[in-house]
């Protein structure tokens, strides 16, 4: 019996870093779905990452596959924060989250054939009171245009916060490893 291949549906360098301390042969494949009519739904924040989670792995799902989808984002006083795309708009998020507790959204669903299996980890993480200065100065280390909430925590972002309660730390880089390794070897990886 041949071994079920392992699709990541996703092109973010940062996933595939992290699929590969798993140690398990995958292909990297972009989503058959634009996320981007999805967004303007209404959705709540959690509800959101899930379901284009969902819909980015049930895009390439088919039998004798095993399939990761994805996706992130910020939950900050009831509002979504995407990433940024321009270094001036990184450091008013920053700066409008400073000094206060927001939610780091990391959903992921898994079709092992045609069944779905989601998961969803919250991470909340306490900023630390920054001056524009502070804000500018870390947005020029890490350029974190791409990043939900612009900031890299994986990098210099760490010296942003006070307070992070995590389950999985891995999550905050884009996927919750140790639960995606449990259901990996649920699907027989």
């Amino acid at each position: 019996m041949s071994q079920k291949q392992l699709i990541l549906a996703s092109t973010s360098k940062y996933r595939r870093e992290l699929l590969q301390r798993l140690a398990i042969p995958f292909e990297s494949q972009a989503p058959l779905f634009d996320e981007e009519k999805e967004k303007g739904l209404g959705f709540a924040p959690r509800a959101l990452a899930e379901h284009l989670a969902l819909k980015k792995a049930e895009s390439l799902a088919q039998e004798g596959r095993v399939v990761i989808g994805g996706d992130q984002l910020v939950s900050f006083e009831g509002r979504i924060l995407g990433k940024s795309h321009t270094p001036e708009k990184a450091v008013e998020q920053l700066l409008s989250m400073q000094g206060k507790t927001h939610e780091l959204v990391t959903a992921i669903c898994v079709f092992d054939g045609m069944k779905a299996i989601p998961y969803t980890d919250i991470t909340r993480l306490t900023m630390r009171s920054l001056t524009r200065a502070q804000a500018e100065h870390y947005v020029s280390l890490d350029n974190p245009i791409d990043c939900a909430g612009s900031y890299k925590i994986e990098k210099h972002g760490i010296m942003l916060f006070d307070k992070i309660d995590s389950q999985d730390f891995t999550a905050i880089t884009g996927l919750p490893l140790m639960e995606l390794r449990k259901i990996l070897e649920r699907c027989g990886l």
